[in-house]
């Protein structure tokens, strides 16, 4: 099966602020950025089309001509809890917990939020999910974690070096399962 993930374009909220399962509003850029992503889907066609039902995501799946996707909130972004919508530098500053996080990310949970662990587990259950249907291409409009993690899962990056690897906004990668 060939799986496209795509990242949802760039969002409205200042550069290092944490808003994983915040649903935010775009960038004014969104119409320039989003064509984009669309020529790198044109031409192809899919059995079916997901989205997380942030409307970063579902936006772009309108956009692309998926005004109706399947959603699935094992898609959604990382959930930081408290840490939503807070500057990851105040943080780090501020926050020996969040420190202790950046340290031990896979396992070491957000407070009232999740670990990448957690979220490794629904995208994995998510993928297990579209296994077991009888699709041969699948699009999936979703978020840069979701995006790490998908890699992680098809052997391209490992899991420790998923947050490090996350494609840009408006990316598509593919994975073959």
């Amino acid at each position: 099966m060939e799986i496209y993930f795509v990242r949802h374009t760039s969002v409205a909220v200042a550069p290092g602020t944490c808003y994983g399962h915040t649903d935010v509003p775009l960038s004014s850029s969104f119409n320039e950025e989003a064509s984009e992503t669309k020529s790198h889907l044109d031409g192809i066609d899919f059995d079916a089309v997901y989205s997380s039902p942030l409307s970063r995501a579902m936006k772009l799946a309108a956009f692309c001509g998926y005004s109706n996707p399947i959603t699935d909130s094992r898609l959604i972004e990382l959930n930081f809890g408290d840490w939503e919508m807070c500057r990851y530098d105040d943080l780090y500053k501020e926050s020996p917990e969040f420190r202790d996080w950046c340290s031990h990310y896979i396992s070491y949970r957000c407070p009232h939020g999740e670990s990448l662990e957690d979220q490794t587990a629904r995208v994995r259950s998510f993928v297990e999910s579209l296994l077991q249907q009888p699709y041969r291409r699948v699009c999936v409009f979703c978020h840069g974690g979701v995006l790490a993690i998908a890699r992680s899962l098809d052997g391209s990056i490992s899991l420790e070096k998923s947050l490090e690897s996350i494609p840009p906004y408006g990316s598509v990668i593919k994975i073959e399962l």
